[in-house]
């Protein structure tokens, strides 16, 4: 039986690395995303189905996974990597709209495509679950930041609860990534491109996370010193570092 692999945010950036890394692996793939266009051209070139879905809506997501569990009721992974920046905004001046866009896409969305698709991964069991997060969801450095936090926490909360049920779990926190969400390079110094990876690096160890049954992946591997840093004296990397950190 065809190993089914299904990834949110995949018209491009990690989202489309990820399938193209998993497809090279035996997968198939089912990818959601809300450009039509760059979800037919990759799913043409790895032989992937594809749905559009804005993940964020709800109704949506119940609609789109009733489809894709109707054609693949066995799923071995599902990810949940699309993401929005909230730029530099800060609570205090953000736009309301923004903000509540940010928190649909970053957090609830996640929820939402994880709780439409369980049958699918139940069934699948042995399965896992990926939920692409963000090194800045260690951190407190805005609504982007606090977005992450809240599926940092929702992904460790089903680290245990899925368990028993023969599903992993693993949250992975990128750092900067270069993707075309987050152009990272524009806007960094010289200095600090050279903290910027792109995204066949992170697809490759998130790859291999998966194959292994970890647990939590921080990538590239340093980026862990800034979640200690934060954990030990709260407050003060949020003075050094902006509020689009990560991804």
């Amino acid at each position: 039986m065809q190993r089914v692999a299904v990834i949110t945010g995949a018209s491009s950036g990690l989202g489309a690395e990820l399938a193209r890394a998993l497809a090279g692996r035996g997968w198939r793939c089912v990818l959601l995303a809300r450009r039509e266009d760059r979800l037919r051209e990759l799913a043409d070139a790895i032989e992937a189905d594809y749905e559009v879905c804005d993940v964020a809506d709800r109704e949506q997501v119940d609609a789109v996974a009733a489809r894709v569990l109707d054609r693949h009721p066995r799923i071995g992974i599902l990810v949940n990597n699309a993401g929005i920046p909230a730029g530099r905004a800060d609570f205090l001046t953000v736009e309301p709209d923004v903000l509540e866009r940010v928190f649909a896409v970053n957090f609830f969305a996640g929820v939402w495509v994880t709780r439409a698709l369980m049958p699918g991964l139940e069934a699948a069991a042995p399965a896992h679950l990926v939920n692409m997060v963000s090194v800045a969801g260690t951190m407190a450095v805005g609504p982007y930041s606090a977005s992450k936090h809240a599926q940092i926490a929702f992904s460790r909360t089903l680290a245990s609860q899925l368990r028993p049920r023969g599903i992993r779990v693993l949250t992975v926190k990128p750092g900067y990534v270069e993707t075309e969400g987050f152009p990272q390079r524009s806007r960094m110094g010289p200095l600090g491109r050279r903290f910027v990876v792109d995204p066949p690096f992170v697809a490759e160890r998130v790859v291999k996370a998966i194959e292994r049954g970890r647990g939590e992946l921080t990538v590239p591997r340093w980026y862990w010193f800034g979640s200690a840093a934060q954990a030990l004296a709260p407050g003060l990397l949020s003075r050094f570092v902006g509020g689009n950190l990560g991804r």
